[in-house]
């Protein structure tokens, strides 16, 4: 499917039309349209590849699709939802939504205990389309809810008045346009070596090459459903790898680690021979199967048959090591006969590339035969299902190739062995598969949050929810048989539903190893022992104790606490416990998707080591939708992020909390009105006695969001107890002096700057990094930050490599004030 319809917004009787294009051998010619699951009267509505609803009326709203056939099969659209409002209803209500910010410690709380500030919100539905752009193909000429006008409102806090922002009302206006991106890193699944310069394909498309640390970067093309990317190794040690990576529709950047398989070492065959190569000899288990190659079977492009020798490379992707989920290729799905894309559970991948022993070109076969150990399918009703497929690198979807079917034989001494055999034959350089469709589906509710607090205005956007589909041995669901497939989806402002196997006879026939990643960063899940809190979890007995939850430290406090293992047990319709999440029947997307906070689900969460970071123009970072143009807005630029960072050092004998006071510095409209606070406790260093660092973020100087003029942002950094700064960066101290204005630093306990325009780097304590994503260009400057370098990461802290300001604190008399709190609570006197 190569174009999807768009979702509409119209008045009643209005019209509107959406599209639909497939592409196939041979051209798909037939097409059908769907609203809400039921077939459209082609004779009613004379329809082809597009269809046109005139008159529009209210019962007409809901979700339509299409679906393109041949003799070749089916394929269906992405769903389009059309909403249908009535004469003189608003698609975009005036009053905003709430939405909470947590104000500094310093300010007063409500009669509940919280520092938490209504902002509001305008959410971003989509406006109803003009009587203009009604007939075409396209997305409406893009009006959408948004800020129509702030307010400037002040909070008496300790010693001072906080200005803070907040929307006032809302309205339609053009539809904010983010850029949709995919970054990440390819390595070796075995080595982690990076793909240095490999080759990136769309579709049959090179896009571009991977960078000499294997990193890229993906711009998503409009309209895109499923992004289906090649990684090519050039020199050929790695086997092609076909991602399906998952990226947030509502723009920004989502991070991605690759995994690539190294190809096995080819072997000599003698082509005038039979042959037999094992397929998954891993770990000193019996093989899964083989590869059965007749005498003669070689061919040159040609079609001549190739006698000679033959250097051979199986690689096998054994599902029985736990290690090889990750270096998988795409998403282990196919399109079945209605169309529909459907999941997959693998027994093994294998990718064959054999060759002219001396001259080193390509060879195809004849048909070769593929045995399966039917010993090795543990789950009785696969036998009967197993199948032979091949990845086409495009689509990123397995065709099949044939069925397997069973045959016993007798192998010299061993016993009697059931096999399942199937044919085929290798034209083509692909991945091939021995899979099972398998229709026992279930989704998982998941949500990302900002910290432990769990509070539902707090939820993350745009981390990826990782989940591998597991077959656990009886007995033992820490030790599972074999995974079966894999899943990833990035969450959106109701968090994310996962495609999982299920069962409804046995809870632990299926399991699932969960994990969820920010910008590269692992995020932690809810802990299970010693004692497992259904609240902190977010589901509730009696369910909870049928799902098993487990975190990954659960019987070894050593090991990481990023991932949880749950049983997926199918949701018994009859049991009231078991109809409110976190595991939804297939047919239950919507209700998945649309699920309340309340609902049960399970939890990631950040873990954020006191740092606190306040915005006077509210912004979620998780989603760029939510950016508002304004003077003092933190962020400038919603189309590229520049993260500023600046290191300290501190001598004393604890870690201090430091905070960055951003205010404008330069700008006739912002000069001495504040941009935001950021607080971060500083981090020790180990091989350092009395001395900590903090990677403290500030404000970068720049164009303002009007791209006119340019503003020195007046920092200043303060760390709190009784601290006096004792050395500043030479080379900062002479960057400063040579690009007046000076900031005058006449109070020792402080350091101010009009912060540098110019990208310093680590030679100056200052570290700059610009990205799509304004969380990722935030941990690559702290990584850098810690490392005290310009290109590398740690989440050590190395304190005195890369320092920008050095301050001496020390434990003060009883009763004296710090001048950080003496900053608090008279600031002018301060």
């Amino acid at each position: 499917m190569v174009l999807h319809p768009k979702a509409k917004v119209r008045v009643a009787g209005q019209e509107v039309t959406f599209c639909c294009k497939a592409s196939g051998t041979p051209v798909p010619k037939k097409y059908y349209w769907y609203h809400n699951g039921t077939m459209l009267e082609r004779k009613v509505h004379r329809y082809g590849s597009r269809l046109t609803l005139r008159g529009l009326a209210p019962e007409q709203a809901g979700t339509y699709h299409c679906k393109a056939s041949t003799e070749a099969g089916a394929i269906k659209s992405a769903p389009a939802q059309l909403t249908v409002l009535a004469q003189g209803q608003q698609s975009c209500k005036p009053e905003p939504e709430p939405s909470l910010v947590e104000l500094p410690g310093e300010c007063p709380q409500d009669a509940a205990g919280s520092r938490s500030y209504n902002v509001g919100r305008c959410p971003p539905a989509p406006c109803a389309g003009s009587r203009d752009d009604q007939s075409g193909c396209g997305a409406d000429a893009g009006r959408c809810c948004g800020v129509r006008r702030m307010e400037m409102r002040e909070i008496p806090c300790a010693g001072f008045l906080l200005p803070i922002k907040v929307v006032a009302e809302c309205g339609c206006g053009p539809c904010a346009q983010p850029r949709i991106l995919v970054q990440g890193r390819v390595t070796a699944a075995d080595t982690g070596e990076p793909l240095r310069f490999g080759q990136i394909f769309l579709g049959g498309r090179k896009v571009g090459f991977t960078g000499y640390k294997g990193s890229f970067t993906i711009e998503v093309p409009p309209d895109t459903q499923r992004l289906v990317v090649r990684f090519v190794d050039r020199q050929q040690r790695f086997v092609d790898a076909v991602k399906v990576l998952p990226f947030n529709r509502r723009g920004g950047a989502v991070y991605q680690e690759v995994k690539m398989l190294r190809k096995k070492e080819p072997v000599d065959l003698d082509g005038s021979q039979s042959n037999a190569i094992p397929l998954g000899e891993a770990s000193g288990r019996e093989p899964i199967g083989e590869l059965v190659l007749p005498s003669g079977t070689f061919l040159r492009p040609s079609g001549e048959v190739f006698k000679g020798t033959v250097k051979a490379s199986v690689t096998f992707l054994d599902p029985r090591d736990m290690a090889t989920a990750s270096a998988a290729s795409s998403d282990l799905s196919f399109a079945n006969t209605e169309g529909e894309i459907v999941p997959l559970r693998t027994y093994g991948m294998f990718a064959v590339d054999f060759r002219e022993g001396e001259s080193g070109a390509a060879l195809q076969t004849g048909p070769v035969e593929v045995r399966m150990d039917a010993g090795q399918v543990w789950m009785p009703e696969h036998l009967q299902k197993m199948k032979l497929w091949s990845l086409n690198p495009e689509t990123g979807l397995w065709e099949e190739e044939g069925v397997l079917r069973p045959a016993g034989e007798s192998r010299g001494k061993r016993e009697e062995r059931t096999f399942l055999v199937g044919n085929l034959e290798i034209r083509e350089r692909r991945l091939f598969n021995l899979d099972v469709p398998e229709d026992r589906r279930c989704f998982v509710k998941v949500r990302a949050y900002s910290n432990e607090k769990f509070n539902p205005y707090e939820q993350l956007e745009g981390v990826v929810i990782s989940l591998i589909n597991l077959e656990p041995q009886p007995g033992y669901p820490a030790n599972p048989r074999a995974w079966g497939r894999f899943d990833s989806v990035v969450t959106g402002p109701n968090g994310a539903c996962l495609p999982a196997f299920c069962d409804s006879q046995r809870p632990d026939a299926y399991s699932a190893y969960v994990t969820a990643t920010l910008g590269g960063e692992e995020l932690e899940a809810v802990a299970s022992s010693p004692k497992l809190n259904p609240n902190a979890v977010g589901v509730s007995q009696p369910y909870l104790g049928k799902l098993g939850y487990r975190r990954s430290d659960h019987d070894d406090p050593n090991l990481k606490k990023t991932a949880f293992q749950i049983n997926v047990a199918k949701p018994d319709p009859n049991n009231v416990d078991e109809t409110n999440g976190p595991i939804y029947p297939y047919r239950s997307l919507e209700e998945c998707e649309e699920a309340p906070v309340s609902a049960n689900h399970l939890r990631f969460y950040r873990v954020e080591v006191d740092k606190y970071e306040y915005n006077v123009v509210p912004f979620k970072e998780s989603d760029v939708t939510s950016w508002t143009g304004d003077y003092l807005s933190w962020w400038p630029n919603p189309q590229e992020f520049r993260a500023c960072f600046i290191k300290v050092q501190i001598e004393g004998p604890q870690e201090y909390m430091v905070r960055s006071r951003n205010v404008g510095g330069s700008h006739p409209r912002t000069r001495g009105q504040l941009y935001g606070l950021r607080d971060t406790r500083s981090v020790r260093d180990t091989l350092l006695e009395n001395t900590s660092g903090a990677c403290v973020e500030f404000k970068c100087s720049g164009m303002l969001f009007d791209q006119s003029l340019v503003d020195r942002t007046l920092v200043s950094i303060m760390p709190q107890g009784s601290c006096r700064r004792t050395a500043v960066n030479s080379l900062l101290r002479e960057y400063l002096s040579r690009h007046p204005p000076v900031a005058e630093n006449n109070h020792t306990a402080a350091f101010t700057m009009l912060a540098p325009v110019d990208p310093l780097g680590h030679n100056y304590g200052i570290y700059t990094v610009t990205d799509q994503n304004p969380r990722l260009a935030k941990e690559i400057a702290i990584g850098r930050c810690f490392d005290g370098t310009s290109d590398g990461f740690s989440r050590e802290m190395k304190a005195d490599t890369g320092t920008a300001v050095t301050f001496t604190c020390q434990e003060r008399p009883a009763g004296r004030e710090s001048f950080f709190q003496r900053l608090l609570t008279a600031p002018a006197e301060a």
